[in-house]
């Protein structure tokens, strides 16, 4: 398959890329820290890593077309790239944080399914999984604008796919519990430390990830 995989560059997303490419899964990948896209290309020849802001909705147009030259339009859109708030109460969070956070994992999502799901029409095939979280379907203290941009995917991954054509599925994925930097910026070193890493959850979600099908169009899944 051709896999595109937004926020390539850190947890889930490296753990991702490399799970993948050793199934033998064409990738390409965006992000924004370019050092880590140029080590990822040096690591990985065959795959693509392009630059991308996902909340800019201009560079996300640039990156779509890139990525069709370099590899062709997507099997798969993985939309993996978000952001969580520094822990505190709601009213203590600036506006500027929360527009970034809401930003990145609301309108970076809708920028990337607006710009490849017309292609993945064209071909009458497609999958496209948007990354949830067990805050997007529960709630927690302290991280009110994470937890509001999940229950936001969810919402948003259940009209698409009411919206997409025979062939075609849209599906929220909630990863679970995993041991990432974004964990630990919640949980702490300790208790985050008490959960899988992003490498061994890799081992069983890819495999999860290549038994979608179009028939899973609109599920709430929960990767193994």
């Amino acid at each position: 398959m051709i896999i595109w995989l937004t926020g390539c560059t850190q947890g889930l997303g490296l753990s991702l890329t490399d799970a993948l490419s050793k199934r033998g899964h064409t990738i390409v990948g965006c992000g924004r820290n370019e050092i880590a896209l140029q080590r990822l290309s040096e690591q990985y020849p065959n795959a693509s890593f392009i630059s991308c802001d996902v909340s800019d909705d201009g560079s996300v147009e640039d990156f779509v077309e890139s990525a069709v030259l370099a590899e062709g339009a997507p099997d798969m859109l993985i939309n993996n790239a978000a952001i969580i708030n520094e822990p505190a109460p709601l009213w203590e969070i600036s506006a500027d944080e929360f527009d970034h956070l809401t930003a990145t994992n609301i309108n970076g999502v809708a920028n990337l399914i607006r710009h490849t799901t017309p292609m993945m029409i064209a071909e009458g095939s497609g999958i496209i999984v948007n990354i949830s979280s067990g805050w997007g379907r529960s709630s927690s203290p302290e991280v009110a604008p994470y937890c509001a941009s999940k229950w936001a995917i969810e919402g948003l991954t259940q009209a698409l796919a009411q919206e997409l054509p025979d062939g075609l599925a849209a599906i929220a994925l909630n990863p679970g519990i995993i041991n990432t930097d974004m964990l630990r910026t919640c949980f702490g070193e300790e208790e985050a430390g008490s959960y899988p890493d992003p490498e061994l959850w890799a081992q069983t979600a890819v495999p999860f990830l290549e038994g979608l099908t179009a028939a899973d169009n609109g599920r709430a899944l929960t990767a193994p």
